[in-house]
């Protein structure tokens, strides 16, 4: 992908659950090389030193790391006025939230497997949206992050398929509820090069996932499903939203 000027997000207060992980590093990164101040939770002192050494001295004084537990509607709900009382709003977040599950096929599963890769995940990704809707500026942008399991079954991982789609799912009834109101996204990712994960050069990197989020934060370009397979898909996406603030 090439170079792209970032958008000018001085002031914004963007809150990134999930943050910590592979991809989510890179979505902070780039809200950071934008100007925006960016609410990062983890639920371990261990986890918010290792990020923070991870991303080093450069925006230092933008980054807020706490250590918080969002994974309940009532750690939600805390997550989201915390962030209001202490930087004066919310204006954007973005949702990262999960990880890979490849346990066996579903008639093998456990119930433990069922709640820790399908309820646990479904429940935390509802517990933000409900809680981050009603406090955003309105002109700010919601994207959950999902993969292409949401709509393609991965045998092996199958509760991973099923809780993705729950996400996309939950994406789509929450941009027809909101209408002009809030602008609800879904980026929905093929495999991506990470920290963790080196992979093919003609993957997305998490950078760039991030250069999406931000320029959809920037723009204002209403709720929609956001296909990021390759850095072409993402240059397309920039040059479009770059247009449309043109005309």
């Amino acid at each position: 992908m090439e170079p792209n000027p970032l958008p000018d997000l001085m002031g914004r207060r963007v809150v990134v659950p999930g943050g910590t992980g592979a991809v989510g590093e890179g979505v902070v990164r780039r809200y950071l090389a934008a100007g925006a101040d960016v609410v990062v939770p983890t639920r371990s002192e261990r986890r918010s030193s290792e990020f923070r050494a991870l991303l080093g001295t450069a925006e230092a004084e933008r980054l807020h790391v706490v250590v918080h537990d969002y994974t309940t509607f009532a750690g939600a709900e805390d997550l989201m006025d915390q962030t209001a009382h202490h930087l004066g709003g919310v204006d954007d977040v973005v949702a990262p939230i999960g990880g890979w599950w490849a346990g066996g096929p579903l008639s093998a599963i456990t119930e433990q497997d069922w709640g820790d890769a399908f309820v646990g995940l479904a429940s935390t990704h509802i517990a933000v949206l409900r809680a981050a809707l009603p406090r955003m500026n309105r002109t700010g942008a919601y994207s959950v992050v999902v993969g292409d399991s949401a709509s393609f079954p991965v045998p092996g991982s199958g509760l991973v398929s099923m809780e993705q789609a729950a996400v996309l799912m939950m994406q789509r009834v929450a941009a027809v509820e909101s209408g002009d109101s809030r602008r609800i996204f879904a980026l929905t990712l093929g495999p991506v090069r990470t920290r963790d994960v080196e992979g093919d050069p003609t993957w997305i990197s998490s950078d760039q996932v991030g250069a999406a989020a931000v320029a959809l934060s920037a723009s204002t370009a209403q709720s929609d499903i956001v296909p990021l397979h390759g850095a072409d898909e993402v240059t397309d996406l920039l040059r479009t939203i770059r247009a449309a603030e043109r005309s």
